[in-house]
């Protein structure tokens, strides 16, 4: 089960840190890294997921720039004894000595939005992370998109943003997978690690700097609401000889069935799947339309709109919808298509590398998840999640024939899901038949007529 609480059971550390794959990961390197900007979005996430990688800068002379988003108040909302001004005025000097402990030289950035309302202030948190960026050459370094932490998820999807945008290198650093994930599980990116082994004293810097969070591991008093917020079995996460790293996603143009791979398919027929004319797609369209749990929405996604057959038909359904494809033919395609729907917006976009800004009341996936890797789809998965409005709606419909070209057939798609939303959201519906399969998942598990008033 994913859990931001240390207080509740973990994953043991000792698992994580024996495990064989651990010591063979490629290691971190950092030869012509001109800058490093490590982003956190509390006090603390800079320590615990890249206090080594600070102390390491510093002492390869690199510069060192670390913004810390909120202002971390939001950690003892029950304390009868510290004010949320007391506890905020306690972590911002908190978090100044545990920079200054990892690096001296480094320069930090208390931003101090609000804790736990990130997502409320996305445009303004991008614009001054943005603001803050040299102009290049800099290693980019964040939270990880897939820590499940609604927090950490989008303060790493603006980074991943901004890093496209300014040509910067982006690494991702994962706090509570180590809690909440077993080495095994399917959402580990062992694929995408890469381990930074620190030189000299970093890693006794970057203890030091997560001893300076006093508020965190040690109780504020001996009242309720006043517990130490990192226990002992999960700082030990953060205690071994390597510091593990999440690459960023590859480059659309690097991805063999990215926006070059559907633009040449498109080249050859404009509606190459026969979306317009053949009866199994068109009754495929009426399955996920039936299959939908509320008759209308707010705000729609559509993930691979293609030439906008689907997207027309969903129009009808949504106050709001974004439609995205990677292929810039198939985007001038489905716009014409829908030209007439009022609240429509098809855009040319690639989820893998930077995924729409929601919240949204559903979101369709519909043959496209076979084209991802699935450390990618893992990854496309997450944003979905962190994405969806309350009680929202995700769909995912995929052709179960093995197809040579794809990174993975629809029932591994749906597989992964599966994995992926479970403990988390419910699977309302299922439809499965040979030729496709159909899967409806909310955290609202009420079925259509609990949610109509018939129950």
């Amino acid at each position: 089960m994913v859990t931001f609480d240390s207080a509740e059971p973990g994953t043991p550390a000792a698992l994580w840190l024996g495990d064989p794959r651990l010591p063979e990961l490629p290691p971190l390197d950092l030869t012509g890294v001109e800058h490093v900007v490590v982003v956190a979005a509390h006090p603390d996430d800079e320590s615990l997921g890249a206090g080594a990688l600070v102390a390491e800068a510093a002492q390869r002379d690199i510069p060192v720039t670390v913004i810390v988003v909120t202002d971390g108040a939001a950690s003892h909302p029950n304390s009868p004894t510290t004010t949320p001004d007391e506890l905020r005025r306690l972590r911002t000097a908190e978090a100044l000595l545990a920079v200054h402990r990892l690096s001296p030289d480094a320069e930090p950035h208390l931003l101090a939005f609000p804790d736990g309302e990130v997502r409320e202030n996305r445009d303004a948190i991008r614009a001054a992370i943005g603001e803050l960026l040299p102009t290049t050459g800099a290693l980019l370094v964040a939270p990880w998109r897939g820590d499940g932490h609604a927090d950490h998820t989008v303060v790493g999807e603006i980074c991943a943003e901004l890093a496209v945008e300014r040509s910067f290198d982006l690494l991702e650093y994962p706090i509570w997978l180590w809690h909440w994930a077993m080495p095994d599980d399917a959402e580990v990116p062992w694929q995408r690690f890469v381990a930074l082994a620190p030189r000299g004293e970093a890693l006794s810097r970057k203890q030091n700097a997560i001893e300076a969070y006093a508020s965190q591991a040690e109780p504020l008093s001996d009242q309720p609401g006043d517990e130490a917020m990192l226990l002992g079995p999960f700082l030990d996460n953060f205690r071994g000889k390597r510091e593990l790293f999440v690459r960023d996603l590859p480059a659309a143009d690097d991805n063999p069935l990215g926006a070059g791979y559907f633009d040449a398919i498109y080249d050859r027929a404009d509606d190459p799947w026969g979306f317009t004319s053949r009866w199994y797609e068109e009754r495929k369209r009426d399955v996920t339309l039936a299959s939908l749990p509320e008759q209308r929405y707010r705000s729609a996604l559509e993930v691979g709109c293609s030439i906008g057959v689907l997207t027309r038909l969903l129009a009808g359904r949504c106050d709001e919808l974004l439609a995205v494809d990677v292929s810039r033919a198939a985007v001038e395609s489905a716009r014409e298509r829908v030209a007439d729907e009022p609240g429509v917006r098809v855009e040319l976009a690639d989820v893998a590398s930077g995924f729409p800004q929601g919240p949204f009341d559903l979101v369709l996936i519909s043959e496209v998840g076979y084209y991802f890797e699935p450390d990618v789809l893992r990854q496309v998965l997450a944003d979905t999640a962190a994405s969806l409005a309350v009680g929202g709606t995700i769909v995912l419909c995929h052709w179960r024939h093995e197809v040579a070209d794809y990174a993975m057939t629809g029932d591994e798609v749906h597989e992964i899901a599966a994995r992926a939303f479970a403990g988390t959201f419910a699977r309302l519906a299922r439809h499965e038949e040979a030729d496709f399969v159909l899967d409806v998942y909310s955290p609202d598990a009420r079925s259509v007529a609990a949610r109509t008033g018939l129950l």
